[in-house]
């Protein structure tokens, strides 16, 4: 898995895990071994386990694989975590991931890695070279014809990333959708022979914002993450605010996309090349990565 960061710089290889996953999503034994890993109550399971204190003698190990630093992560009072999920699901140091307040400029709502896509006058758009409508990834018929020529942003978290994610922008949330599925990985091994982001479970909400129109952000689950915890899901409306707290992941890889109305937001250039050369671009929460229209 390769990825650039801000200066242009490449980062990462094909690893043994990448290998894997091609082979387990590529080949007919692996597709049936593969079944029953992503039905969802695998992840439930494993999520039952991950919540267990003994899953605490996993941290450790964990941290130093994905070379995780707690530096500026909020350690409870106890001085350790009481489960791997409260070590995953941490929060961060007040002022660890500060937004970048100018009204013109739109800031990532996660630590992850992002590609931008055109959706196209037909409503379809590619993730890495797997096409999708705005129908099938919504269910919503309307509501996709509102994005029709916008853009598509896909952040990716992997499992060494900060989970929680963030408002993009002030404004009203206006509605809340939970669409049932299954749960492939987000690994771009997957992603590229499967439509996973048709096929998982996922969320989202319409935010009425102030700057960049009305912007629809979802949650994809991902393998080995039964929930997606997002916060207030009871309220049909609400007022929100840039870099307030919307939710975060349990343990795995996952994905927030935004979807974006037709000349709303432009996207940084570095961003926009990396995905025309099949390359994500490393980001952290509140950083800019584009400007209002």
């Amino acid at each position: 898995m390769k990825y650039a960061d801000r200066t242009g710089r490449i980062h990462g290889n094909d690893t043994l895990q990448d290998r894997f996953l091609r082979l387990l999503y590529g080949s007919l034994p692996g597709r049936l071994l593969l079944k029953p890993l992503i039905h969802p109550c695998v992840s439930r399971i494993g999520g039952y386990v991950l919540d267990s204190s003994l899953s605490s003698i996993l941290i450790r190990p964990f941290m130093r694989s994905c070379g995780i630093s707690l530096r500026d992560c909020e350690i409870p009072a106890t001085g350790c975590y009481r489960s791997f999920n409260a070590f995953f699901t941490r929060s961060l140091k007040e002022g660890a991931r500060s937004f970048d307040m100018d009204p013109d400029v739109l800031c990532s709502p996660c630590d992850g890695l992002v590609s931008a896509y055109p959706i196209s006058r037909t409503r379809h758009f590619f993730i890495k070279h797997t096409d999708y409508t705005l129908d099938q990834l919504l269910k919503d018929h309307k509501l996709a014809s509102r994005y029709t020529g916008g853009t598509a942003l896909v952040f990716r978290l992997t499992v060494s990333d900060y989970h929680r994610y963030a408002y993009i922008d002030d404004g009203k949330r206006s509605s809340y959708r939970r669409i049932p599925g299954i749960l492939n990985t987000v690994n771009p091994s997957a992603a590229a022979s499967r439509p996973i982001y048709k096929e998982n479970t996922r969320e989202y909400t319409l935010i009425k914002s102030q700057n960049f129109g009305t912007v629809l952000m979802m949650e994809v689950g991902a393998m080995m993450v039964g929930r997606i915890m997002n916060h207030h899901k009871a309220y049909t409306r609400l007022d929100v605010f840039r870099g307030q707290e919307k939710g975060y992941f349990a343990f795995g890889g996952s994905t927030v996309i935004l979807l974006f109305e037709p000349g709303a937001v432009r996207i940084d250039r570095d961003i926009l090349r990396n995905t025309a050369l099949d390359i994500e671009t490393g980001v952290r929460m509140g950083e800019p990565v584009g400007r209002r229209a």
